[in-house]
């Protein structure tokens, strides 16, 4: 069995190696701002929470390339299909008329995003974007495989073009195209169904000249993003770093640096008493800045490109486990807990967002899956009034009929008052095939005796060929003027 006081030496010289090896020799011309190319050398991240994060981006990449060809009812989870102007969420059917409906359900997920960085900071960010996900999780990795760890990168970047950096960095950028060509084309499948994409992939670039070249755009857009721009997406493209230095307060949880235990920073020294001598935890390694993705330094507080990946605290419980010192410098934590040194309740701050984040997805839901399966009009046509026919009152009515059901077939029958009929120069039943739209004339009758306003309210209904109402439409019904017996 090693001995304890061995290993007690062993991670002290690792910290050793950790603090003057990685940050004086190559940090000190290399911290967290980009060097001369304008680029960012962060160190591989290890840890618990870069592997919990890995396991959350695997399952969204999952669900990113699975999602075009899922169905819910024959119709597709989510598709924004652009040629024939109509949208999917979550199998339902939404067409241009339901403006309305999807603007207020975008407002509500605006609002949640809102609620939710009030309470949990930039956890969309660092755990949740599509950004971060292709970029620490895809693009980085690559990187990582091709051009090593950050030193590797870091004297790749500075040699001269001979045959080792034309290779890797031309293998980088061939394998980088190559994934951004394959995102495009399935980032294509939102907006076109599956099937017609492998049509048009299966034939000549030049019978669909306006999706290929559509295709190469996006992935060109992909490529530099990935390749170029990189963190600065996050700081000048994206807004909601900005709104997110609106919408905190000292309440949102957030990854701080524990000043309070940290400072004063002093470099490590295994003979001495740190607490005695004045000196905090923080023993100024600059791993928490070395391994961070953009390019920051969090012992300076909270800060705009802050993307809450986690990075850091993973970086730092390292050091301090090897050091013996206590974990947890750097965490999840809020400004409040920070400056009291107290732990608060989860439960106590967190409550009122959490019940408002859980009503609003409620609401959400409700609105999206109460939206009719059936939309019908009737409209009675221009100069038109009524007529007799066997002791009967007679409107005629032109319709319109959008099926968003499965029914195939579609019955019109008079609600209210109960004692109509609905006739039609054809078949009782109209037959109209799942998402069609169509068109005719129906009659709507009712008993002579039974009509004593010269207007009045009725309501239609719509049922499919099992007898279930699908939905129901209100007009009005005419009949003759007739004149109060005052006497």
């Amino acid at each position: 069995m090693q001995n304890p006081d061995a290993k007690s030496d062993h991670n002290r010289l690792r910290i050793k190696h950790i603090c003057k090896q990685q940050v004086n020799e190559e940090d000190a011309k290399n911290t967290s701002k980009p060097n001369s190319q304008n680029r960012l050398f962060p160190r591989k991240p290890r840890g618990s929470f870069t592997k919990y994060r890995s396991l959350v981006a695997y399952f969204f990449l999952i669900l990113f390339f699975a999602i075009p060809f899922l169905a819910i009812n024959g119709n597709p989870v989510l598709l924004f299909d652009v040629e024939d102007r109509q949208l999917f969420i979550a199998g339902k059917h939404f067409y241009p008329q339901d403006f309305f409906i999807l603007t207020l359900a975008a407002i509500i997920f605006l609002m949640s995003i809102i609620i939710f960085t009030i309470a949990f900071g930039r956890v969309f960010c660092g755990w949740m974007c599509p950004q971060t996900i292709m970029m620490e999780n895809v693009f980085r990795k690559i990187e990582y495989s091709i051009e090593g760890d950050r030193l590797q990168q870091i004297k790749l970047n500075q040699q001269n073009w001979d045959l080792e950096k034309i290779s890797k960095k031309g293998l980088k950028w061939t394998v980088f195209f190559m994934v951004s060509l394959t995102l495009s084309i399935f980032t294509s499948l939102y907006f076109l169904d599956f099937r017609k994409v492998f049509t048009i992939i299966n034939d000549a670039p030049f019978d669909h000249p306006t999706y290929f070249a559509t295709i190469f755009l996006l992935a060109g857009v992909i490529y530099y993003v990935f390749s170029f721009l990189r963190e600065k997406v996050c700081t000048l493209v994206c807004p909601y770093g900005i709104l997110q230095g609106i919408v905190i307060n000292r309440d949102t949880m957030n990854v701080f640096y524990d000043y309070k235990i940290g400072e004063n920073r002093s470099p490590w020294n295994k003979s001495e008493d740190r607490k005695a001598a004045g000196k905090g935890n923080c023993i100024d390694c600059k791993q928490c800045v070395t391994v961070c993705p953009m390019g920051i330094d969090i012992r300076n507080g909270q800060q705009l490109e802050c993307i809450h990946c986690t990075a850091c605290i993973d970086a730092c419980d390292e050091v301090m486990d090897k050091a013996g010192l206590p974990k947890g410098l750097i965490r999840y934590s809020s400004e409040k807990e920070i400056e009291t040194q107290q732990h608060i309740p989860f439960i106590k701050t967190k409550k009122t967002s959490v019940t408002l984040l859980i009503a609003l997805q409620f609401l959400l839901l409700f609105i999206v899956s109460n939206d009719n399966s059936v939309e019908a009009r009737l409209v009675k046509p221009d100069g038109t009034s009524f007529f007799f026919r066997d002791d009967k009152i007679i409107n005629s009515y032109h319709y319109t009929i959008i099926n968003k059901s499965d029914a195939k077939k579609i019955t019109l029958k008079v609600l209210d008052p109960s004692y109509g009929e609905v006739t039609s120069s054809g078949s009782k039943n109209i037959i109209l095939n799942k998402d069609d739209i169509t068109k005719g004339t129906i009659n709507i009758r009712f008993p002579r005796k039974n009509i004593t306003l010269s207007k009045q309210n009725i309501r239609i209904g719509i049922f499919d060929d099992r007898g279930i109402l699908l939905s129901s439409v209100e007009t009005y019904f005419e009949g003759p003027f007739k004149l109060l017996n005052l006497n």
